[in-house]
């Protein structure tokens, strides 16, 4: 019979646990993000530019410096963009949660894939080591997600970061 009670136990507290986690992985930490604002890196100045947007929707979360997603509409061409803006080879979008139904990773992918999206920079070094990147569609629809740069992903993965990247910020 205490065998009975003591796996009971267990098995509640492994039930609880994997809740609270799966909760704070989906939901816990993200937050909406009302300021938000949409910009392209410049091929003539090599700095950030805000565009033109409307029904911008963002979220971030403080946990990842990765975990930064949004979706908009905007009046930007392609052809206006690509002429305008630095290009990006980020092919990837990552996932959102799934609650974040405007962010469809997977059918964004296949539209950049297809050539009927492009991805742009939005902002070097957002967070050290993690760029912005920007997609955008033929319709005029728009998504933003954080990717490792390479210096981010030397200095995550403890290789040795090198002269061409930049300090890190102290703590």
């Amino acid at each position: 019979m205490n065998g009975k009670i003591v796996g009971s136990v267990i098995l509640a507290c492994a039930l609880i646990a994997g809740a609270a986690l799966y909760y704070l992985q989906i939901y816990g930490f993200y937050r909406e993000v009302p300021e938000a604002q949409v910009q392209l890196v410049s091929r003539a100045t090599q700095e950030p530019e805000e565009i033109a947007t409307r029904n911008l929707q963002a979220i971030d979360a403080d946990s990842s410096p990765i975990r930064f997603r949004a979706c908009f509409e905007t009046d930007l061409s392609l052809a206006m963009a690509t002429e305008t803006y630095e290009m990006t080879d980020h092919t990837d979008p990552r996932n959102a949660p799934g609650w974040f139904d405007c962010f469809d990773a997977a059918a964004l992918g296949a539209e950049i894939k297809a050539g009927t999206a492009l991805t742009f920079l939005g902002g070097k070094n957002v967070h050290y080591g993690v760029d912005r990147i920007v997609a955008l569609t033929e319709d005029g629809r728009g998504y933003i997600w954080h990717e490792l740069n390479d210096c981010g992903e030397k200095s995550y993965d403890g290789t040795v970061v090198g002269e061409a990247c930049p300090e890190q910020p102290a703590d």
